[in-house]
């Protein structure tokens, strides 16, 4: 006779698949038994209460506030747009004329910008002062329309 191609594992499987499903069909049998059927429309109603609590038991009619629907927002509101002054002062710190860039450094906030020689209409030296624009650029703020301040 041949022997069983069964081992200990196989045969482990099997009882913990035969097991999980047992506890499976036990919680669909208990969900079945347990279920709440026949709620009403109004066991199933919230209310809000005046200071914006929900609660299961109406607010009385006299505490009622009146709201206008044009006065309900839905959704964020839009962002209120902040004034950047757009004419910025600086120095220039650092220029290469073969390269054909530099940095200027913001008299207000300290940082350095990039700036192009295509964005410059004058011959640009070191510690020039100029006035400038920003804008972004591929890897970083960007110096453009740059004239030498007065």
């Amino acid at each position: 006779m041949g022997k069983s191609t069964e081992t200990f594992s196989k045969k482990e499987r099997e009882k913990k698949k035969l097991k999980k499903q047992q506890d499976k069909k036990e919680k669909s049998d208990d969900r079945k038994i347990n279920a709440v059927k026949g709620q009403g429309l109004a066991d199933m109603m919230a209310y809000v209460d005046g200071n914006g609590n929900i609660t299961s038991v109406p607010q009385e009619p006299g505490n009622r506030k009146k709201v206008a629907v044009q006065d309900i927002q839905i959704g964020t509101p839009k962002q209120a747009e902040v004034e950047v002054e757009t004419v910025r002062k600086g120095t220039v710190t650092f220029f290469n004329e073969s390269k054909g860039f530099g940095f200027i450094k913001d008299l207000q906030t300290q940082e350095s910008v990039f700036v192009h020689i295509n964005s410059v209409a004058f011959a640009v030296k070191e510690n020039d002062k100029v006035t400038f624009e920003v804008e972004p650029g591929q890897k970083g703020p960007t110096a453009v329309k740059v004239l030498k301040a007065n």
